[in-house]
């Protein structure tokens, strides 16, 4: 296997996963800054030109994070970070993509339109009205994700994939935009807290540091 990453947050999301997984993935450096994922080398691999994407040995390309870190789970079933039963996994993907709809996907897309909108804009449709308010749908999200949490995780007593994505993104917003992103929300900055000190969570996050 073969991990193509880049900077940002989804491929924060499959290092932290292979991590705490213990796995040793061999990796290679995509340099979005320079347009890199936008090459006709890379786009060989992900015609969706986006990071990351894992490169099998017999040559198949799971390219969307979920798809890569589900994969792993089956490939790695301890520790499990979907579940171990039915009703578990069922709850790991119910706050994933809560985590997603409620504050990643607008969260990205107000980037998308705002921040990087001359990085992305020849390759999708930027709509640059729409940034300020794809960010206040993103704090709302925040805002509802305290409201819910109940217990040390996302998932009561279990760290799963949902706790990794919503790390990876609270993370990013201050290289984006300075600043604490969970000021005023108690419960998810003591969270985060617990998130962070997780031994394979903190070394990856070391790994970006300059």
């Amino acid at each position: 296997m073969k991990l193509y990453q880049s900077l940002g947050p989804n491929p924060m999301v499959a290092r932290i996963f292979i991590a705490e997984k213990g796995l040793k993935v061999p990796r290679h450096q995509i340099d979005v800054m320079q347009q890199e994922s936008r090459g006709a080398d890379f786009l060989a691999i992900n015609p969706a030109g986006q990071c990351p994407a894992l490169v099998l040995d017999d040559g198949l390309v799971i390219s969307e994070t979920t798809a890569i870190c589900h994969y792993l789970e089956e490939l790695q079933p301890d520790p499990p970070l979907f579940g171990r039963t039915p009703a578990e996994r069922a709850e790991t993907l119910m706050w994933s993509r809560r985590v997603t709809l409620q504050f990643t996907e607008p969260l990205t897309r107000s980037f998308y339109y705002g921040e990087l909108a001359g990085m992305v804009g020849d390759h999708i449709r930027v709509i640059p009205e729409g940034a300020e308010g794809l960010k206040a749908t993103a704090q709302d999200g925040l805002e509802w994700l305290e409201s819910q949490l109940s217990g040390d995780f996302l998932a009561g007593s279990r760290f799963t994939l949902a706790d990794i994505q919503l790390l990876a993104f609270v993370n990013f917003i201050p290289f984006l935009r300075p600043g604490e992103p969970l000021e005023g929300l108690p419960k998810l900055f003591a969270w985060r807290g617990r998130v962070v000190s997780r031994p394979a969570v903190a070394s990856t996050m070391a790994e970006d540091q300059p």
